[in-house]
């Protein structure tokens, strides 16, 4: 794949290969990062777990239980997809805790090779639709007990996976994040990456040294398992530097805003990647942020209850479950029936196949049109920035809540989300026209391509509208 650099003035490449570089040479000052971000992880998410849920009047500043919910979703998980959108994974090779844990206990683990199990290309996609689901069920976003449930659940499987398989490498990150995929679609657009220049790779000489001995090859530990030699796309690189200048052919490079996911093709494209974005990131996603706003949910569930009573049908309606089963806080009067339960997971699972459905129906007919048997792969990729800005506005929703409950208005916030749905449906649709144009069929049929494309689109745009502006 081959990627477009900036049109940038002579000294801003090597300003940023030497960001680069510096990267690699302060490894000590990345860690020190690292160690203070899993401190304040841990305290964060294990803490407010004991200590009683926030009373009436409580605030950010005066409880620690709202301010660790205020930042992890309120701040860092919106703002971490926003990253991902502009500056490709730093924050998995230098801020993120899971990985660096993981990383650190691989060193004295016991090494063992990967299994092709763990290697199965759906895990990304299966592990986002669990962890979106069952956060909902257990009401992740609102609760500490669940917040340390699936957090540091998942935290710790990543140490388990690092004590077990690798050496000093992260194959929870590579294979079984639960948002590994949705980390690799986003970063495809960042400006700037990690690159290898084949041609000063292959000069460089191999071995020890050249035939002069003058250079000498220093083996580089990529810990997110990637192929440096063969590394071009911004999609699995953590941007940890520690592979900067290595050979004198790996640099961190400028590129236009996109142009990864511009010039894909279909050989470079992944099925579980789209099925990720259509159904995970977009269909599921919009299911887990609408529910607990959704009219049509709340008439659905008085409709299900009414229904089950005049049939004597009651044991749908019970409430004694587990907290980590179903929602369970009766000090809140927050409380989850098995009927809650199984309308939360129909609601999610509906909107996952309706609009997953919808957009993939348009696609396949983009791609048709094309002339493109699996046309609709690449064209799918385009859908990357509504993907990425919805579920940022979805995530935001929380910060809006919490700081809503603090006197804070924010007057302009319909205004600011019409402009990043706005912005988002412009750099899809820019992003389809390249693709579309790239196709060697007529220019009525480029033209229909593009509007089926943007037919398929609108599922992904009209449900935030209805949500942000109708209900």
């Amino acid at each position: 794949m081959n990627t477009c650099a900036l049109p940038t003035s002579a000294t801003t490449v090597p300003r940023l290969a030497r960001l680069g570089d510096l990267m690699r040479r302060h490894r000590g000052w990345i860690l020190g990062i690292q160690w203070t971000v899993l401190a304040v992880y841990l305290f964060l998410v294990v803490t407010p777990a004991f200590l009683p849920l926030p009373e009436s009047g409580a605030h950010l500043w005066d409880n620690l239980t709202l301010f660790a919910q205020l930042a992890f979703w309120g701040v860092w998980w919106p703002f971490v997809l926003v990253s991902m959108m502009l500056m490709g994974r730093v924050w998995c090779g230098v801020l993120c805790p899971e990985g660096f844990i993981s990383e650190q206990v691989s060193r004295f683990g016991l090494g063992r090779p990967i299994p092709r199990w763990i290697k199965w290309g759906g895990w990304p996609f299966v592990a986002f639709l669990g962890t979106t689901v069952y956060g909902q069920l257990v009401s992740v976003y609102e609760y500490p007990k669940a917040a340390l449930l699936v957090l540091g659940g998942s935290t710790v499987a990543a140490i388990a996976v690092g004590l077990v398989y690798g050496r000093g490498k992260r194959v929870w990150c590579r294979h079984l994040c639960p948002v590994n995929g949705v980390f690799g679609l986003l970063s495809r657009l960042a400006p700037m990456h990690f690159r290898t220049d084949r041609a000063a790779w292959e000069s460089f000489g191999g071995g020890f040294g050249d035939a002069r001995g003058t250079k000498k090859v220093i083996p580089i530990n990529c810990a997110p398992l990637v192929d440096i030699r063969r590394m071009e796309s911004a999609s699995d690189c953590h941007m940890c530097g520690r592979c900067s200048g290595h050979r004198d052919a790996v640099a961190l490079k400028a590129r236009v805003l996109g142009s990864e996911v511009a010039q894909l093709t279909v050989e470079q494209t992944d099925r579980w990647e789209v099925r990720l974005l259509v159904f995970g990131i977009i269909g599921t996603a919009i299911g887990a942020f609408q529910w607990s706003a959704s009219p049509w949910f709340v008439q659905a569930k008085l409709a299900a209850a009414e229904w089950l009573v005049e049939h004597d049908a009651f044991a749908l309606l019970g409430d004694d479950i587990p907290w980590w089963v179903l929602t369970h806080y009766p000090e809140a009067n927050d409380v989850f029936t098995w009927l809650d339960g199984l309308m939360i997971l129909g609601y999610i699972g509906l909107s996952a196949l309706l609009i997953g459905g919808w957009i993939s129906l348009w696609l396949r007919a983009a791609g048709r049109l094309l002339g493109e048997a699996e046309g609709h792969l690449r064209l799918a990729y385009a859908l990357i920035p509504l993907g990425g800005v919805g579920v940022f506005l979805g995530l935001s929703g929380l910060t809006v809540t919490l700081l809503s409950a603090e006197g804070v208005t924010l007057t302009s916030l319909p205004a600011v989300r019409g402009a990043l749905l706005a912005i988002a449906s412009i750099a899809s649709l820019v992003l389809a026209t390249i693709h579309v144009h790239r196709g060697s069929v007529s220019g009525l049929r480029k033209t229909s391509a593009l509007l089926a494309f943007a037919t398929g689109a609108a599922g992904a745009v009209l449900p935030w509208i209805v949500m942000f502006y109708v209900w």
